[in-house]
Formats: C-alpha cells, structure tokens, sequence
C-alpha cells in the first residue's frame, strides 16, 4: 500500500484504476493499491505538484507506507466488552 497526500488547499478528485475515484480533502492523506501509482490520472496529479506518494522508499517515510494500528472504537471510549447476561421477554410467567 501506498500513501497519498493532498499537497493542496483544495479537495481533489484522484483518479484509480477500474474507475474508481478517491475523494481526498486538504492537507489530508489516503492509502491506494502500489498498482495504483501508474495510473495515468493519478500520474498527472502527482507530476503537477497536487499530490505527493509516500512510501517509495523516500525519506518522509519512516514505516513504508505502512499506518500504524490504531485503538478500536471500543476501547477507545471506554465501553469494553462485558460478560454480563442481558434477557429479554417475559419472567416469571
């Protein structure tokens, strides 16, 4: 996986194979397929300035491309899992 950033001020419209278009805000970053990267659309984009590939093996780069895991929506707030048994329906009856 390659990472893209949007180098502009804009949101941009990046061009993949099979059709495909990535939405992509300012300043914000995204992951495309390595096949991606020869794609003429996303190609133009790159050469023009608008976009910048990371994990070629360039010096921004520190994990190659690779994001880092992130903490599960989960944990994150707080709400893990529980053992506790939840029963619906009528008792006693």
């Amino acid at each position: 996986m390659k990472t893209i950033v949007n180098k502009t001020a804009r949101p941009l419209r990046v061009p993949l194979p099979g059709g495909k278009m990535l939405h992509l805000g300012p300043k914000k970053t995204g992951q495309i397929a390595d096949n991606a990267i020869e794609h003429a659309g996303l190609r133009k984009l790159v050469d023009a300035g608008d976009l910048e590939v990371r994990g070629e093996g360039d010096a921004g780069s520190v994990d190659g491309g690779v994001a880092p895991t992130e903490t599960t929506r989960e944990s994150a707030q707080g709400h893990g899992k529980s053992n506790a048994v939840r029963r619906g329906g009528q008792r006693g009856a």
